[in-house]
């Protein structure tokens, strides 16, 4: 037996979390109900772009240039993805690309760090000594990709995008994700293996 909660006169209802796209729907009426799109993502959206820019400050621009650009955007947002998450994401994306210098430079003074002595018998294990080596070079492999590449990789790695999502978030196909995905991972397998 479901137990109905009474609905108090004029108390929004929120549509479910998955239900994005009527929130977008209705902010084209009334525009104070994109906040509620804001509260739902933008953590998400903020943690993602301060891994990739390393910068906090720069994080939290571009989160709100995000939010604004979609909030511009709304009225032409596929309202049959309920799903705004990849949509976000790309947006985002977009506004990264613009640090991509910075985010290079980043990545290159990451590949140019010693990676740090493992101290005592059980730091040394072999996954966490690899892992710390790897490091430096992973982040030269990052770099030298192409921002296209870079980005389907990290909306995949750090975003936790599906294939499906991440082709939303860049508007390509799922066959192109798949495949540039796979040269993508090849590219940086051999960078790391002529690097070993």
């Amino acid at each position: 037996m479901a137990l109905a909660l009474p609905h108090r006169a004029g108390t929004p209802t929120l549509p479910t979390p998955s239900d994005d796209a009527k929130l977008i729907e209705e902010s084209l009426a009334d525009p104070d109900r994109f906040a509620a799109l804001f509260d739902r993502h933008a953590d998400e959206i903020h943690r993602y772009a301060a891994r990739r820019l390393d910068d906090v400050t720069t994080a939290d621009d571009v989160t709100a240039e995000t939010f604004l650009v979609a909030f511009r955007k709304r009225a032409r947002y596929d309202l049959s993805k309920s799903d705004a998450r990849p949509w976000l994401y790309g947006i985002a994306s977009n506004l990264i690309a613009g640090h991509r210098r910075a985010e290079i430079r980043r990545l290159k003074a990451l590949a140019r760090q010693a990676p740090e002595p493992a101290d005592g018998f059980e730091e040394r294990s072999a996954e966490r000594v690899t892992a710390d080596q790897l490091r430096p070079a992973l982040a030269a492999a990052l770099a030298k990709l192409g921002s296209a590449e870079r980005n389907l990789l990290l909306l995949v790695a750090w975003a936790e995008l599906t294939y499906e999502e991440a082709a939303q978030a860049l508007g390509i196909p799922v066959g192109t994700v798949r495949s540039r995905l796979s040269r993508t991972r090849t590219k940086i397998r051999r960078f790391l293996e002529s690097h070993a």
